[in-house]
């Protein structure tokens, strides 16, 4: 009993770090069906710019969040409008968007690269080696940490969504485009806005996940199909689901990985993404008639 559970909270402090890395991807299909492959490499660029401020000026990763979340919601207000901004009206958008931000991950993996080079980073914080110890059951507090503070955030940024004006125009434009256009919603500020808020919360991630994972340029590629069966899983679009599956999924792979071996806990995101599209494509959260529009 006391390895399930504590497999379960290993599972659920990783999954609320997972769930904020898929809730900015998730935000940003929603509003504008852009499909962001570039999420992951912003993530990384995030834990650079964290591992840099602790590093160079001793600041605490957790006390980077605000300044990497700016750093990061001005750069994916300038990707939007120089890859995403153009043609947003088509009906092939989503299936360009693909490529485009295909070749934004490939951008930004090689301008880290070149500044950084491939070398594996972390920061170390104090907390980020400790552990809570309650009886046999150990909590590694740098996974706490970073899963209260992702759960907090998804939590406010709910608030905020269902709450404030701006919020009912995010939701709006997720739910009918048009609909929203009618009734007064400026589509580009909106995507605009729900673009950079989504970058930004990719610099939150990348804060946290700074102490929690090693990193480098490349890592990105390994983190795109474990963010999109978070993101399929749930439903496109769905903030929630993304948190479900995160959590449902981190909580599993934990019990694989026990089990079989950490190799084959990360093959239990992949097998998901395979089973949710052959068997119910529109995720838990989904809706039908989105995969027609």
């Amino acid at each position: 009993m006391a390895d399930i559970i504590q497999l379960t909270i290993l599972g659920l402090a990783l999954g609320g770090v997972f769930a904020l890395m898929g809730s900015g991807l998730s935000l940003v299909f929603g509003v504008m069906r852009v499909v962001n492959l570039a999420h992951p490499a912003l993530i990384i660029a995030g834990a650079y710019a964290t591992y840099w401020g602790w590093r160079l000026l001793g600041v605490d990763p957790v006390l980077m969040m605000p300044f990497s979340a700016a750093l990061l919601a001005v750069v994916g207000i300038v990707i939007y409008k120089v890859f995403f901004e153009k043609d947003a009206a088509s009906a092939k958008y989503s299936d360009l968007t693909v490529l485009m931000a295909f070749a934004v991950a490939m951008i930004v993996e090689g301008a880290l690269g070149g500044m950084f080079t491939n070398t594996q980073r972390v920061t170390s914080p104090s907390y980020a080696t400790e552990a809570i110890f309650i009886g046999e059951i150990f909590i590694p507090k740098g996974q706490l940490i970073a899963g209260i503070i992702s759960m907090t955030i998804i939590g406010s940024l709910g608030l905020f969504l269902k709450f404030s004006r701006t919020g009912y125009a995010i939701r709006a434009t997720t739910q009918n485009r048009e609909a929203a256009e009618l009734l007064g919603v400026n589509l580009r500020f909106i995507a605009l806005l729900s673009f950079a808020i989504g970058i930004a919360l990719a610099g939150c991630a990348g804060s946290l996940v700074s102490f929690v994972f090693n990193f480098f340029p490349a890592k990105h590629w390994e983190w795109i199909a474990i963010m999109m069966s978070l993101v399929v899983l749930g439903g496109m679009g769905s903030i929630l689901g993304t948190v479900v599956g995160a959590l449902l999924l981190s909580v599993l792979a934990s019990y694989v990985g026990a089990a079989a071996g950490a190799t084959w806990s990360t093959m239990v995101f992949f097998v998901a993404l395979f089973l949710v599209l052959l068997v119910r494509p529109q995720g838990l959260f989904g809706d039908k008639s989105e995969l027609a529009s």
